[in-house]
């Protein structure tokens, strides 16, 4: 239709799209502040470690799904279905950056543990508060959901050796 601003809606979305990810993102400035260092090369670990060059792809690809799920939440809600679902997504990315200051800065794993397992439940509560707005946005909270298991097993292994 004639006369309908186009591009503008596109920039609002690319804009929101880009705070989104940039929010999601942010737990991982922890892991730059926090390295693993000898410190954590030295510790008995699981046998189902992976590699170090793992990680940052793994958390890149979680950190993105993160942002888009946020975004997607955004788009199928009105301000003021918001809140619950915004406030459990602001508790689990807090409990994210606070797990790589605890086990890696503090040299804290059994604290770090008990962090990560308040840390997987908050996703999970997160997770389910987007799927009531948005499948979608639920679905793509689960490969992290899935990931945070997987590391409150490695952290629990370490625990558990050292």
């Amino acid at each position: 239709m004639p006369g309908l601003p186009v591009i503008p809606p596109l920039r609002r979305h690319a804009a929101v799209l880009a705070a989104c990810l940039a929010i999601a993102f942010a737990p991982g400035a922890t892991g730059v502040l926090f390295p693993p260092g000898a410190w954590y090369a030295q510790l008995a670990k699981s046998p189902l470690t992976p590699p170090g060059s793992v990680f940052p792809i793994a958390w890149t690809l979680l950190y993105a799904t993160m942002g888009v799920a946020l975004f997607e939440l955004l788009r199928n809600t009105v301000r003021g279905q918001r809140r619950g679902p915004l406030a459990l997504f602001a508790v689990q990315l807090a409990l994210n950056a606070a797990w790589s200051w605890i086990f890696f800065g503090l040299h804290a794993p059994a604290a770090a543990l008990v962090e990560i397992a308040c840390l997987w439940v908050a996703i999970a509560a997160a997770a389910l508060a987007f799927a009531r707005h948005s499948r979608l946005a639920g679905a793509l909270l689960l490969p992290y959901l899935a990931w945070v298991g997987f590391a409150t097993y490695l952290t629990w292994a370490i625990v558990r050796a050292n």
